[in-house]
């Protein structure tokens, strides 16, 4: 695997890449569900890339960019293991060198939920995801489902300037306890660590009512809340059942919709979601 800290080693690696690259943009901490996007994009390119970038455009200035869980190491062993055929890993002032000023503005469908409580995150998001795109000019990128309006703003900012580029949503990879798998959840206390499946069992009873035929997205928020409120180490931020497409909240649902959260355990937040549908 060769590793590549500068945009023009990235581009030397591709003009003899071959025809099909996929890409794999990671914030680092690697775990098994990272490597299942590297899975998928081997068998489905002749050569794979992952970035290793914790991005500063996204984090707001009180969240957690210093303290973001890293280990190089550990990750480079992972993704030979995996086959990976390039890890970038650039600085940031590689990415965002002196006098940087551009940025991805990406629409109504980064404003609610994590768009409203993260402000200027999605413009982050969006922004080096397209130059790592314009990069690594890949044939598909990978993406996990549990941040799916992150993957929805990747959608719509491809869809919208024409990228050539498929933007591939993998299902999320979960614990044994149903916890989603996250680089965050390394943040969490013993107790926090325990009480977190709590996400995962409140999404499953909105789809356990949503496949018994309830249609009233107020109930089926009240239904997450009541099992949240279960676990005391539990600080809701947000329940949600929103348009799988725009992320606008919705009454009573006619098509498929989407189940979120996002909750505190201290001073860690953790997010989830689940598709609704037939």
């Amino acid at each position: 695997m060769k590793l590549a800290t500068t945009v023009a080693e990235v581009r030397a690696w591709r003009s003899s890449a071959g025809a099909d690259v996929g890409l794999v943009p990671t914030m680092g901490y690697l775990h098994a569900g990272h490597l299942s996007l590297v899975e998928r994009a081997r068998a489905e390119n002749g050569g794979v890339a992952a970035s290793l970038f914790v991005n500063p455009t996204q984090f707001g200035p009180a969240e957690d960019l210093e303290r973001y869980p890293r280990d190089l190491a550990r990750d480079r062993t992972l993704l030979e293991a995996a086959r990976c055929d390039l890890l970038f890993v650039p600085s940031a002032a590689e990415m965002y060198p002196p006098g940087f000023e551009t940025g991805v503005e990406v629409g109504e469908v980064a404003q609610p939920l994590e768009g409203a409580r993260r402000p200027g995150h999605f413009r982050g998001v969006a922004t080096v995801v397209l130059k790592l795109l314009a990069i690594v000019q890949p044939t598909r990128a990978y993406f996990g489902e549990k941040d799916a309006q992150q993957l929805a703003v990747v959608r719509r900012m491809a869809r919208d300037l024409n990228l050539p580029v498929e933007i591939v949503g993998c299902p999320t990879r979960r614990e044994a306890d149903g916890l989603a798998m996250s680089s965050r959840n390394a943040y969490l206390a013993p107790a926090d660590r325990a009480a977190a499946p709590v996400l995962f069992r409140a999404l499953s009873r909105a789809r356990e009512l949503w496949r018994g035929g309830e249609r009233d997205a107020e109930a089926l928020r009240r239904a997450m809340h009541d099992v949240l409120q279960t676990q005391p180490r539990a600080r809701v931020d947000y329940v949600s059942v929103a348009d799988v497409d725009t992320f606008a909240e919705l009454s009573r649902p006619t098509g498929p919709a989407l189940a979120s959260l996002a909750v505190f355990f201290g001073a860690t937040r953790l997010i989830d979601s689940v598709r609704l549908e037939a």
